[in-house]
């Protein structure tokens, strides 16, 4: 079974990422505000923010493909820009789209991109062979990119990011796409490369992916950074106890009038739902038990409740390139 597989990679020594005060603006629209953050070595770190938030671009700043207005990127204390190759070499790269070579096969799409890093023939082919048992394409590898499924060239993009054996792994938006299969595949592969000692940052919508795979999470909303702590420690400051959304059956939306008053820690509308928080709402479910009209779903709170109440409900456009 793939998830009973125990890798055959080694481990490898664990870089500090520090990001101090980034600032990126386009065309005056502010995008980084001062954005500052570290990530221990070996953590996995989640960067979460609604569309335009400044993830992408934080990204791609670490990466040195965005030159900032102000503000420094730090691996092991040292800025990136000192390290030979503005410590690329130290970088494995998951983008947000794939970006295989279409006219290469699964195999040698990894080999051209071992040798773009320097690697031997022989390193190149014992990597590959480890990384496609890693990321289950054994299978695939003479086969053309074009014959893979979408799950199947994420994690041909993932196997190649980690084919020079990188310290850091940027993963932006890493299974946005993927049916349930690939994404819990996918989300058991970056927990052992976790346990090798690779620091991870992701970037992502998905909030169950967040709460199973980070260690921290941090919440950022126009290029600042609103939250951090561990997904059950944002929960907990955040959510007091318990969510009931109360929906009437007609769409309209439920008028609390004045009865929850000292029921209820926090309480707020999205479209025909009241959204209710408190650490026991068994009163109010009393409340609402012989209304025949309203709809009572009572659950635990989640990360998605914070990040909503943290950033808002509203649509947002994406970021600027």
């Amino acid at each position: 079974m793939p998830g009973q597989w125990q890798p055959p990679l080694p481990a490898v020594n664990s870089v500090r990422l520090e990001l101090r005060a980034l600032r990126k603006s386009y065309g005056g629209h502010p995008v980084l505000g001062g954005l500052s953050l570290q990530i221990s070595p070996g953590e996995c770190y989640a960067l979460l923010g609604p569309n335009g938030a400044g993830k992408s671009t934080t990204i791609r700043a670490i990466q040195g493909l965005t030159p900032l207005d102000g503000g420094e990127v730090l691996l092991d204390g040292r800025p990136v820009d000192e390290w030979p190759g503005g410590g690329r070499g130290f970088m494995g790269i998951v983008p947000q789209s794939d970006n295989l070579d279409p006219d290469f096969t699964v195999s040698e799409n990894l080999r051209v991109y071992g040798r773009y890093y320097g690697l031997s023939s022989r390193v190149v082919q014992q990597r590959m062979t480890e990384l496609l048992e890693f990321v289950s394409l054994q299978e695939a590898a003479q086969r053309p990119i074009q014959a893979l499924s979408g799950g199947m060239k994420r994690r041909l993009t993932i196997a190649r990011a980690l084919i020079h054996q990188p310290r850091l792994l940027l993963l932006d938006e890493p299974s946005t796409g993927l049916d349930p299969q690939a994404r819990h595949l996918i989300w058991q592969r970056l927990r052992d490369l976790r346990r090798q000692g690779v620091t991870l940052l992701l970037t992502t919508h998905y909030l169950e992916e967040a709460e199973r795979l980070a260690d921290r999470v941090g919440i950022i909303d126009h290029g600042r950074l609103l939250a951090e702590d561990s997904p059950a420690a944002l929960i907990q400051t955040h959510i007091p106890g318990e969510v009931l959304e109360v929906r009437r059956q007609d769409g309209m939306p439920p008028d609390p009038g004045g009865w929850h008053q000292g029921q209820v820690a926090a309480s707020e509308r999205a479209g025909d739902t009241l959204l209710l928080y408190g650490p026991d709402l068994s009163a109010v479910r009393v409340h609402f038990a012989g209304d025949p009209d309203v709809r009572l779903l009572s659950r635990q709170a989640t990360l998605e409740d914070v990040f909503l109440r943290l950033t808002g409900r509203e649509l947002r456009e994406e970021e600027n390139p």
